[in-house]
């Protein structure tokens, strides 16, 4: 698709949103010589704007996803080298454009290294870009990254449990001689929604052999419609779709705590973590699991 193909009658925000949806969509139909296009066009006409950053970054994960380690890692670095650029006259979460490019360079990054057998580089990356992004947007992801390579086989962190839905949750060490499924989910996620009824019939199934689960949710700021809402506002609304959608989940613990995502990582919801008896982590997963995915795992601990 061509730029000069891009709606005419639009704002510069909507201009940004469709470059890197038009991106997004053609990395999707693995076409990556059309995204490439796309956004060298798009940089040409606009200059490096978010937008055209973000989108820009696109295009390192999809020579990633291609084999492309060589091509993924210069794509990062220069996405690196134009938010470096941007940030010079303004903060990273000005806008959310420059921040999700940012995540993308380091994620893109550490996964080239990992796949290249240099596990303990991409983990001080990580480490490294965490002390500097400190109290900004790119933590979560940047947590879920170093978690991807070194939390499995840990002991998995505490839980904060300060307020929750329904009953008070036990501390995960607590739960210590039962394998406990971790499920992070938010209100307005449609792929937790998907996962919820194979989270019930499996809770079902399990509880008996010694299945726990916990379902973490978090305030976003907003309510149905994504219209802007009070903590109370939005709390009552969690509370409906949790009837909706969550109730049928054998004694679902489900603590509200942003802190708790944010240790875990949970910037892509659902996050499913297994912990087994002991109290270890066995799977972490950003992302929607099939019945019979999580099905295997929880089998391989019971």
């Amino acid at each position: 698709m061509s730029v000069s193909l891009l709606p005419a009658q639009q704002s510069a925000a909507q201009r940004e949103a469709y470059i890197v949806a038009y991106t997004q969509a053609a990395l999707h139909a693995r076409d990556l010589s059309a995204a490439t296009s796309m956004v060298e066009q798009y940089r040409k006409a606009y200059g490096d704007t978010p937008g055209a950053i973000e989108a820009y970054s696109w295009i390192g994960r999809g020579q990633l996803d291609a084999g492309n380690l060589e091509a993924a890692n210069e794509n990062a670095k220069q996405t690196m080298a134009l938010c470096e650029a941007a940030l010079k006259t303004r903060s990273l979460d000005a806008e959310p454009h420059v921040p999700l490019a940012l995540g993308a360079a380091y994620e893109v990054q550490a996964d080239v290294l990992h796949l290249k057998h240099e596990k303990t580089q991409a983990v001080a990356l990580i480490q490294s870009a965490l002390k500097r992004w400190v109290g900004t947007s790119i933590v979560p992801r940047l947590r879920k990254n170093l978690n991807l390579l070194t939390i499995e086989g840990r002991l998995a962190p505490p839980l904060v449990a300060t307020d929750w839905i329904g009953a008070r949750p036990p501390a995960l060490s607590a739960l210590r001689g039962k394998v406990v499924i971790v499920f992070f989910w938010a209100h307005w996620c449609p792929d937790c929604r998907a996962d919820a009824p194979v989270m019930a019939k499996l809770g079902a199934e399990f509880e008996p052999r010694g299945l726990a689960i916990i379902g973490p949710t978090k305030l976003y700021g907003f309510a149905a419609g994504g219209e802007e809402a009070s903590p109370a506002v939005e709390r009552q609304y969690i509370q409906k779709v949790f009837d909706r959608f969550y109730a049928r989940i054998p004694h679902l613990f489900v603590p509200v705590s942003e802190k708790n995502f944010d240790t875990y990582g949970a910037s892509t919801t659902p996050t499913i973590v297994l912990i087994d008896r002991r109290g270890i982590v066995r799977l972490y997963h950003p992302g929607a699991m099939t019945e019979a995915e999580l099905r295997s795992a929880i089998e391989k601990q019971l």
